[in-house]
């Protein structure tokens, strides 16, 4: 469908590609992956034509149709309605709804069957090209994408940029392209948009190109990998699991080979050095030289990886309870968000805020750190710090700093040696680390922002979408660096690899009440995916039990007798788990008092029983749960 041929393209002297090559067929999903800064969005502008390469072809089959999402799209306004703009992906539709009209027109004037002939074309054409179900598919798109029914008729001018991306991602779908280009769709979209959208590549007819940090997305969408390495485009079939697992295979084998071939070389080396005196040798040393000069060399394998080298050091610890918030309300005028909410977060807590977009989880960030108001009670514990960070709260950055200046006034006594390692985990190496905040881009000061949050001695961190503009490198940076933290924070973001990776408590908001899950992600995951099977099943059996023709099946003395016992021991357990949260309170009461918290050994012992206790309620709680689904189970 494209091919691109010995490609080379340079920025200034800079080179992004030489001799470059790549192959696109029609049933393709690439993820295109790579470091910030190596190219790949411009290799999505060379397809496009927008930019012109130095070298080399790019050539692509005639009926081959390109639709290319792009962060530029963000300034895009209109006063029309989002449902009209994203109709407009149909636009061969639209000109043939047009043509139709005005020939409707022309009959009502004058009736001739050359009109009624043409009529029938194009109706037919119009069919075909599914325009009676243009508007249920443009609705279908953007309620996927996360609009509600009610958003359809606003104009997009009345939409912030991440909701005006999405209306461009739903125009660019709904005009389905032979190819596909999404440049970091999910920075804009929300976990249950980011599922939908998988589900729609899937069984896109395509080709698609994605560029993404997102490595489960990745994993959900693609089945080629192409990593832009070293102004090279490097093929690997599989997802992106399957790209590191032969990314290794490679690099094992090509360090192999290098060790050999230096090894080769030292040994022809020192046969050179050791008989270019001789004459007896002197053709073979000749030959020797030779073969040294035509050898082509094995180059080292580069490590992806970054280590971390600092620590994450507190002057102060904190107690047991970080925050407290009570009755807590927060409106927009008369829209609530949080309702009547309580919350508690607890030294050592890894915390993700997850869930869909405008359900209220970056004001709750906000709220929590005291940077918006709200009906309800704040209380701080004792010594903590805190310390937020958000990509459009950039104003804490003096922008007349440099970069490295800017992280050395962060108060955290860190070597330059060890900010400068840290900047370059964040992509500033070099002297870019003397470039100053003014003329950085969005992304390059929310990096920075991010790298000054990571350094300073807060013991409580509050982290809305960290890593957007970060690529997978980074990512896995900040991965490293929040599981080696040892202070407490709460994360908000739909990166679910990232999420898994570093929280053990997962929060989110339903019905304006914020809920906790006390695990890790994927346990979240499965038991959501158990509610929801335990929901499709309760309303199958509301249905079953109003309609006449299937009445509930009869229970035997037996069945019956064992329910009662069951339903027995249910109640013992709700007595139970009653009383071991009575004593959790009790516990969490004393480990807050000073004169425990002052004596280690005292501590010690009222921790290991908080342990013991909170244990317990998990294992009654777990118990209770069999219980009520074998009620469940013999009742039906």
């Amino acid at each position: 469908m494209i091919s691109i041929s010995h490609l080379s393209f340079y920025f200034g002297a800079r080179p992004i590609y030489k001799d470059a090559n790549l192959h696109i067929r029609p049933k393709d999903r690439i993820g295109l992956i790579g470091a910030n800064g190596t190219g790949k969005t411009t290799l999505l502008k060379i397809i496009t034509g927008e930019y012109k390469p130095e070298e080399g072809t790019i050539s692509m089959s005639n009926d081959c149709t390109i639709g290319f999402l792009n962060q530029d799209l963000l300034s895009y306004e209109s006063d029309e309605p989002i449902l009209h703009i994203a109709m407009q992906g149909l636009g061969e539709v639209l000109l043939l709804q047009a043509q139709i009209e005005k020939l409707l027109l022309q009959m009502e004037q004058q009736y001739d069957e050359n009109l009624v002939t043409q009529l029938a074309a194009l109706q037919e054409q119009f069919e075909h090209l599914g325009g009676y179900k243009a508007q249920s598919t443009a609705e279908e798109v953007l309620e996927g994408l996360g609009f509600s029914t009610s958003d359809l008729m606003r104009p997009l001018r009345e939409f912030s940029g991440g909701w005006r991306m999405r209306v461009m991602l739903a125009k660019l779908l709904i005009q389905n392209p032979s190819l596909l280009m999404l440049d970091e769709p999910t920075n804009h979209l929300d976990l249950p948009s980011i599922e939908w959208l998988e589900q729609y590549l899937q069984n896109y007819n395509g080709a698609v190109i994605i560029v993404s940090h997102d490595r489960q997305f990745l994993n959900q969408t693609v089945n080629k990998i192409v990593e832009v390495r070293g102004c090279k485009l490097i093929e690997y079939l599989g997802n992106y699991d399957d790209y590191l697992q032969e990314k290794a295979l490679r690099a094992e084998i090509q360090n192999n080979a290098y060790k050999n071939q230096q090894q080769q070389i030292k040994q022809t080396e020192r046969f050179i050095e050791r008989f270019r005196a001789k004459a007896s040798k002197a053709r073979q040393v000749k030959s020797k030289e030779k073969m040294l000069h035509k050898m082509e060399l094995i180059e080292e394998v580069e490590e992806d990886t970054t280590d971390l080298h600092f620590q994450f050091k507190f002057q102060q610890q904190p107690g047991k309870v970080i925050v407290t918030l009570k009755n807590a309300t927060k409106r927009f005028g008369n829209t609530i968000l949080l309702k009547d909410t309580h919350l508690e977060i607890n030294r050592g807590d890894k915390i993700a805020l997850i869930g869909a977009n405008g359900k209220g989880k970056s004001t709750l960030l906000r709220m929590i750190f005291g940077k918006e108001p709200f009906e309800g009670e704040r209380i701080w514990g004792y010594n903590v710090i805190p310390s937020f960070y958000a990509q459009h709260q950039l104003e804490a950055l003096n922008i007349e700093n440099e970069i490295l200046q800017e992280l050395k006034e962060a108060g955290s006594n860190k070597l330059e040696v060890e900010l400068r390692q840290i900047l370059g985990c964040f992509m500033f190496e070099g002297d870019d680390v003397f470039k100053k905040i003014k003329v950085l881009s969005g992304g390059e000061k929310a990096r920075v922002a991010l790298a000054k949050t990571l350094i300073s001695e807060a013991n409580f961190l509050l982290l809305d979408e960290p890593t957007n503009h970060l690529d997978i490198m980074s990512v896995n940076i900040l991965t490293k660096a929040l599981q080696q933290y040892e202070g407490t924070f709460v994360v908000v973001s739909h990166d679910r690899h990232f999420i898994s990776q570093i929280a053990n408590k997962i929060w989110y908001i339903e019905n304006q009440v914020l809920k906790e899950y006390p695990g890790t992600f994927e346990e979240y995951q499965y038991w959501r995916a158990q509610q929801t099977d335990i929901s499709v099943d309760s309303e199958k059996k509301n249905t079953a039990a109003k309609t006449p023709t299937h009445p509930r099946k009869s229970i035997s003395k037996s069945q019956a007798t064992e329910i009662r016992k069951i339903q027995q021991q249910i109640s013992q357990i709700e007595t139970e788990i009653e009383n071991q949260e009575n004593l959790l309170k009790i516990l969490e009461e004393e480990l807050s008092a000073p004169s425990v918290y002052a004596n280690l050994d005292l501590l010690s012992q009222k921790m290991q029983a908080y342990e013991v206790a909170k244990n317990r309620l998990q294992e009654l709680t777990h118990n209770w749960e069999q219980l009520f689904a074998e009620v469940e189970r013999l009742s039906f």
